[in-house]
């Protein structure tokens, strides 16, 4: 510090001798130094091969085939940082958290950091040893990055979700544009971008956007060997969706479209004699978090869900995922079917599908594209309800109660979505991922009636005791509280003070709302008047557009009587090279009457 002005240096370019000619070998030593891995998976050496040897690389592969590694082996290889964009806020919490526990230096720039946390941040990554620096799309254009990226030691540029700088893609963000900053800003820093989906326009698309020297892919094998994809035609779901239950031992997932169904399917799987829940967005996130909890521990057998289910859940022996209604793209079902089976052991997918459905999905879809005058409205109420006035806003990031909002302005919520989607595409607003509300806690007795309530283990009590040193206002309102600091405070685990504080709620001795998530909604541009805000026909056009392919494509699948549905979505995601599964209905029907 320098008269009041701090004095960087000069930005420090990574040389090729530095990262070049590095030896199968120093990767498996640097993989079992830190992770204590014998060997990689299947199609990661080749990509971070590519990565060491400084060449701009686009890796295709489905969730779950451990895409940090690919950049997070070859940067600790290699003099300087690594910038990770993503929108994905748990994702940057998570990583930032499982570097930190190898003792690997990661800092995350995310919603709700101060101005002041954030320049200590990136001082930090100019001047101290950070290896790895998460940051969101929509940052990249803030003064504070502008100015100091140019000052890091980059030794590799990672893009996460990278289909959403294409505008062919099923999540198109302008945001993802500001990413040739960083390009401009280290021309010689290889580029290492990722995506679980894409077709081949979306991935040419992004290699142009990121500008790419020449066409660099790496398709990892969306094969899945054990997991058979079947769609049943019939005349009665419900007796179909029963026999499938009876006849796949183990647990499984039914996907439904509407909350209601999710409910009534539940109902009557119980009145058959199969234990199931449901779940969707509509619950409390109490009642969310317990559903889930009583089925990962396999109190129950059966999830009835929207697709609000699945994402971040780690249950590798899924038997079964049934879809009883068609989903509106071959990348969401993919997603959703691929949660079955990740143990490797026999699992199936099943479509269920009752006559020509193609027309209902088309009526379904064009009723979820808003016209203009609906999107200006959704913008203004929006900002009524964040109390954002006029000329404010301006790159404020607010956690958006999604269902309390539609539920407020009585807005349908996948024709909201897609409004505030298209004002995303429009560069009015930014949506990522998810900021995180904390736990909160507040008691249902009062404090002399508590001491009359027999409080049998020790463990309750000692969680009772720990509420109440730490925390005022408790018993008159939902106090936030952090779950770290009462497991100190009683020496227990996290898991035992969450399992201790859901059991006090079943005793209604608290009210206890666990750690959840929204979206977040970041405004671009303070807020204009409703008569001024400009939607480009362009760009819901596109969105319509892209939608009606990707259902298109859907009902491809659905309809297909001769080629392996295996090897039907491979082709879809890119894979030249897709064989036939053998396993899949299609394949088992050929097998059968060439015998």
């Amino acid at each position: 510090m320098l008269g009041g002005l701090f004095i960087y240096p000069q930005s420090k370019q990574v040389s090729d001798s530095q990262t070049n000619n590095h030896s199968q070998q120093e990767v498996i030593a640097t993989l079992q130094k830190y992770w204590g891995y014998e060997s990689l998976r299947p199609g990661q050496a080749e990509v971070i091969g590519s990565v060491l040897a400084r060449r701009d690389t686009l890796a295709l592969m489905p969730t779950g085939a451990g895409k940090s590694l690919l950049y997070q082996l070859p940067t600790l290889m290699m003099e300087g940082l690594c910038i990770v964009v993503t929108p994905l806020v748990a994702l940057m919490k998570d990583q930032t958290e499982s570097l930190r526990r190898l003792h690997i230096n990661a800092v995350a720039l995310h919603g709700g950091m101060s101005e002041r946390h954030i320049e200590m941040a990136l001082d930090n990554c100019v001047y101290g040893d950070v290896k790895f620096l998460f940051i969101s799309p929509e940052r990249i254009a803030s003064h504070l990055f502008a100015l100091r990226m140019r000052l890091m030691r980059v030794a590799l540029i990672t893009v996460d979700e990278a289909h959403c700088i294409s505008q062919w893609g099923y999540d198109f963000r302008p945001s993802y544009l500001n990413i040739k900053a960083l390009r401009e800003a280290h021309p010689e820093t290889p580029c290492l971008a990722l995506t679980a989906s894409a077709t081949e326009r979306v991935a040419e698309d992004i290699m142009h956007h990121l500008r790419f020297e020449s066409p660099n892919i790496f398709r990892s094998d969306f094969s899945r060997p054990n997991l058979s994809f079947v769609v049943r035609q019939t005349e009665n779901r419900r007796e179909q969706l029963l026999h499938i239950i009876g006849s796949v031992a183990g647990s499984g997932i039914v996907y439904a479209r509407t909350r209601e169904m999710t409910e009534q399917l539940a109902e009557w799987l119980r009145s058959e004699g199969v234990d199931a829940t449901h779940y969707h967005a509509g619950l409390s996130p109490m009642e969310r978090s317990m559903r889930q909890d009583d089925w990962l521990s396999g109190r129950v057998r059966v999830m009835v869900a929207t697709n609000a289910f699945g994402m971040g859940i780690d249950k590798p022996d899924v038997r079964f995922v049934i879809h009883y209604d068609t989903p509106s793209s071959p990348e969401s079902y993919y997603q959703e079917a691929g949660r079955a089976g990740r143990d490797g052991k026999r699992s199936y997918a099943v479509l269920l599908t009752e006559g020509n459905e193609e027309s209902g999905a088309m009526r379904r879809l064009s009723s979820e594209f808003p016209e203009n005058e609906y999107i200006k409205e959704v913008y203004t109420k929006l900002c009524n309800y964040l109390q954002i006035g006029y000329g404010e806003g301006e790159m404020a990031t607010f956690v958006l109660d999604f269902e309390d909002f539609t539920s407020r302005y009585k807005l349908f919520r996948p024709t909201a979505w897609n409004a505030l989607k298209i004002l995303q595409q429009n560069g009015y607003l930014s949506l990522t991922d998810e900021g995180e509300n904390p736990a909160r806690v507040m008691f249902c007795v009062s404090r002399d009636d508590l001491y009359t309530i027999r409080i049998e283990r020790r463990e309750l009590d000692g969680v009772l005791r720990a509420l109440m040193r730490l925390y005022t206002g408790i018993f008159t309102q939902l106090r936030s509280i952090d779950v770290q600091e009462i497991a100190l405070h009683t020496g227990y685990t996290e898991d035992m003070v969450r399992e201790q504080l859901k059991q006090l709620w079943r005793m209604h001795v608290i009210r206890y709302v666990p750690k959840n998530y929204s979206p977040l909604v970041m405004f671009l541009l303070p807020r204009e008047q409703e008569k001024d805000l400009f939607i480009s026909a362009d760009s819901t056009h596109r969105r319509r557009e892209m939608a009606v392919e990707r259902l298109e494509s859907m009902m491809r699948y659905l309809n297909n009587t001769d080629e392996c549905r295996s090897r039907l979505l491979q082709n879809y995601f890119g894979q030249q090279d897709a064989v036939d599964c053998g396993v899949c209905d299609i394949c088992l029907a050929r097998r059968k009457r060439d015998k």
